[in-house]
């Protein structure tokens, strides 16, 4: 097992150095950078373009450099300092803009994460075990019209529903009063009550899909002669069921924390829009139109090892559930 873990790290790291290369090439791509936004834009407008302002701002960010002497300066920053440069729209550190936004939407998305797998577990057993029930064929419908319907537009039937009947406003994750308010206990609750139609909301896809891979595994398990033997061994049904079907057709939860986590963060962008969310979506969207290249490149690669440290989390707790897997 400690073998295993060892070469899946090994390959995180490598990975990490991959994608922090592609991060920063994918932000050079379109022509131009931030500054040539800026000044076309100045010029659009009739405003007069002091050049040797700009000239200071490319000496200062190095955007005359070659290519891999900016990359050298970013990736060095970040690994050795903390440091992920400076934003040109907002003037302000990468970092503290990340934390800003990272800290309450991995908050969400862990939040929602639970409730995907706390909603879809008990479904999907449910419509395997009863697969001709009136229950199983109304999950299949549910789960059938979750995949279907874009999140965003869930967003603003739920948006109407909880302002007509409720009178609750559901735009950003808290009240008014509090938007700006320091932390408190009164602030974390007002968080909980505005929390729940964002959870249900970005939960509802990732959901339907699990339920739909949940049954489909525990069916093909469910036939299988060591389930057979087991019931002729005299154990109990539940005891059956959840020792050895259900263990087995767990693997695909597991291994789907390795997408639905930062699918979960950077595929939420239109729906933070609707709801208004304090997410890093939105501002990452912001960040590319304006080619923001520091803030871009962060998000991007933030997002990237996210993706990479959720494979190896899953890549652990799937050889823990099935040793086969770290033998093979």
């Amino acid at each position: 097992m400690l073998a295993f873990m060892l070469r899946r790290f090994i390959y995180m790291v490598v990975t990490l150095f991959l994608v922090s290369i592609l991060s920063f090439a994918i932000i050079q791509l379109p022509p131009g950078d931030y500054l040539s936004s800026m000044v076309a834009g100045m010029s659009a407008e009739g405003q007069q373009v002091d050049q040797q302002f700009i000239n200071a701002m490319r000496d200062r960010y190095g955007l005359g450099d070659p290519v891999y002497v900016q990359y050298w300066k970013w990736i060095s920053g970040i690994v050795l300092r903390g440091d992920f440069g400076q934003s040109f729209e907002w003037n302000r550190p990468v970092s503290s803009l990340i934390y800003e936004r990272m800290g309450l939407t991995l908050l969400l998305s862990v939040a929602t994460l639970f409730f995907i797998w706390a909603v879809a577990f008990p479904i999907g057993i449910y419509s395997a075990i009863r697969k001709n029930s009136f229950g199983a064929h109304l999950a299949t419908l549910v789960g059938f019209i979750g995949l279907a319907i874009p999140n965003f537009l869930i967003a603003l039937v739920f948006m109407y529903l909880s302002f007509r009947y409720f009178g609750q406003s559901v735009g950003g994750l808290f009240s008014p009063q509090y938007e700006n308010a320091s932390w408190s206990l009164a602030k974390v609750g007002d968080l909980i009550a505005h929390m729940w139609i964002p959870i249900i909301v970005l939960g509802t896809a990732g959901t339907a899909t699990l339920i739909r891979i949940m049954r489909a595994n525990l069916l093909d398990e469910l036939n299988k002669p060591y389930v057979t033997t087991a019931r002729a061994m005299g154990h109990p049904e539940h005891v059956v069921l959840l020792k050895y079907p259900v263990r087995v057709a767990l693997n695909p939860f597991v291994s789907t924390v390795g997408w639905v986590l930062p699918g979960l963060v950077s595929g939420a962008t239109i729906t933070a829009i609707v709801l208004n969310l304090p997410m890093s979506g939105p501002m990452l969207l912001r960040s590319l139109l304006t080619q923001d290249m520091y803030l871009a490149g962060s998000f991007i690669l933030l997002l990237s090892t996210l993706t990479v440290i959720g494979t190896l989390i899953s890549d652990i707790l799937l050889a823990w559930l099935d040793p086969r897997i770290r033998y093979s």
